[in-house]
């Protein structure tokens, strides 16, 4: 089973923004490319419009992207993981870490959305690998939701031995707060995805994560 890199930065898919008369999957394959290239190390293929025929062929071409840079995770569907060769698989806050932990035993790692402490805390004692908590700050994907802020991150960084990653409204601006609150790393989504170069705002987003962490945790 491979490790979590740390930090962490992760690229969360979204098929819908792809500018209208695109391939959109070209098109994700080639922003997939980018932000690799960019400095992210762990890719979660979304998606849950898609059956696992075509989510398993849109994370295979998602795999080739990568080219071995980066980790893999799908969400949701174990089949789809396991026929792309993917490194792990995501699961929302309500589906049973360990009903799916009982499935994939060692072969997956094993990631879960969190929005408090219980939460956390429930999927740490099931089993999972890592945990992806949010929505840390007002985010367009969550409009107007409600936001954990540094400090709901800090304690669930504080409650937990697993790896954290923060998400929702991640930018080089706030990621370095996120670091410090004790998170292991960041995922976004419309920071990588919607910028004009990929590649760069990548590179800016490891450059404050990678800042973050040579500063250390705030106490």
């Amino acid at each position: 089973m491979p490790a979590l890199p740390h930090p962490a930065l992760v690229l969360v898919t979204d098929l819908a923004r792809a500018p209208a008369g695109a391939d959109a999957e070209a098109w994700l394959a080639d922003r997939v490319a980018a932000a690799v290239d960019g400095g992210v190390n762990v890719v979660q293929l979304r998606e849950g419009q898609l059956d696992t025929p075509h989510r398993s062929e849109l994370a295979a071409r998602l795999r080739e992207a990568i080219g071995g840079r980066a980790l893999l995770f799908v969400n949701r569907d174990i089949a789809a993981a396991r026929a792309a060769g993917a490194d792990g698989v995501h699961l929302p806050a309500d589906m049973s870490v360990a009903t799916v932990r009982s499935e994939v035993r060692a072969m997956l790692l094993i990631s879960c959305a969190v929005h408090g402490v219980d939460d956390a805390q429930r999927a740490a004692r099931d089993g999972a690998h890592l945990l992806v908590a949010g929505t840390v700050f007002p985010s367009a994907s969550h409009p107007g939701g409600p936001t954990l802020g540094v400090a709901g991150l800090r304690a669930i960084c504080d409650a937990v031995r697993l790896p954290v990653i923060a998400i929702g409204g991640i930018t080089p601006h706030n990621a370095f707060d996120a670091i410090a609150a004790g998170a292991s790393g960041v995922a976004a989504i419309g920071a990588l995805l919607d910028a004009p170069d990929t590649t760069d705002a990548a590179r800016r987003l490891r450059a404050a994560v990678e800042r973050a962490v040579r500063v250390g945790p705030c106490v």
